[in-house]
């Protein structure tokens, strides 16, 4: 990294809370160094508050970009110029793009989440699928795979500050897509069950099963999940989440983490600020290549 940084070397960022556990640092610096780009890619804990200060630095410090994740992702909105259109249906951003000061925010998190599953062979189009979830990533995902083809979404979401975001989502993809949304209270357990055993796919969105919520999960009864049921977690870190211990004692013959997820959508972030393409199976083995325990 030493030998990369020099006086012409142009920053870009990543700005949430929490975030020192993220990935994405070491995706882009080796993606960087690998084709011989002089950027470089750091992680900084921003929250709301400090969010309006932290996006004006980008102009200021002529930064190429940020990668935005929560709590910020439809915060930033207002602190924008403009909005690519899949970003504007999402409601969310989680790339920004630095054009000589005009900032545009992007989405690419529906991206990620569909190519995992197209890379396991698994088609989800004219298929159910139940999301919990309805921040920035579950957004996204709902949105994405509504245009992908998904024939039904079961959104569930807690009454919080996400709930409108939920409400959204729904009108969005019924007036906009071919798709069928229906929106459903997290807090009942009896209909969250009913609607997972009715689907293709169970996503959660959420941010259950990461960080100080890492031995929680939504689903912690095995009986809920059929072996031939879909299971997507999100969450990258831990890299096995409780979840997907659950589902592995049902059995469950398809069950994703976040990582690939994150791959994907940083790839086509990756492709906005540099105009190249991710070195992606050298990233793949640089982030799998791990102990897959930890």
């Amino acid at each position: 990294m030493s030998e990369r940084i020099n006086g012409h070397t142009i920053l870009i960022g990543l700005m949430a809370y929490p975030i020192r556990h993220s990935m994405s640092p070491t995706m882009h610096n080796n993606a960087f160094a690998k084709l011989g780009l002089d950027y470089a890619y750091l992680a900084f804990e921003i929250d709301n508050e400090r969010l309006p200060d932290a996006i004006q630095s980008i102009r200021t410090l002529d930064m190429r970009g940020s990668n935005i994740s929560m709590p910020n992702k439809q915060k930033v909105l207002p602190l924008l110029d403009k909005l690519d259109p899949a970003a504007e249906m999402c409601g969310a951003v989680n790339t920004i793009v630095n054009d000589d000061g005009i900032l545009t925010g992007y989405t690419t998190d529906g991206i990620g989440f569909m190519k995992p599953l197209a890379d396991e062979g698994i088609d989800i189009r004219k298929h159910k699928m139940t999301l919990a979830g309805a921040g920035g990533a579950g957004t996204a995902i709902a949105i994405q795979a509504a245009l992908d083809g998904v024939s039904e979404i079961s959104i569930f979401n807690l009454h919080d500050e996400t709930w409108k975001s939920a409400e959204h989502n729904v009108a969005v993809i019924n007036e906009k897509t071919p798709c069928h949304a229906t929106l459903h209270a997290l807090e009942d357990r009896d209909d969250f069950r009913k609607e997972i055993e009715d689907s293709f796919i169970y996503t959660d969105a959420t941010g259950v099963g990461m960080k100080s919520l890492e031995n929680e999960t939504l689903v912690d009864d095995p009986s809920w999940l059929r072996k031939d049921l879909i299971v997507f977690d999100t969450v990258y870190s831990p890299r096995k989440t409780k979840l997907m211990e659950v589902a592995e004692k049902a059995g469950v013959e398809h069950v994703l983490n976040g990582l690939g997820m994150m791959l994907e959508q940083g790839a086509a972030a990756f492709k906005l600020w540099t105009g190249e393409d991710m070195p992606i199976e050298y990233i793949h083995h640089i982030l799998f290549d791990k102990d897959e325990t930890k």
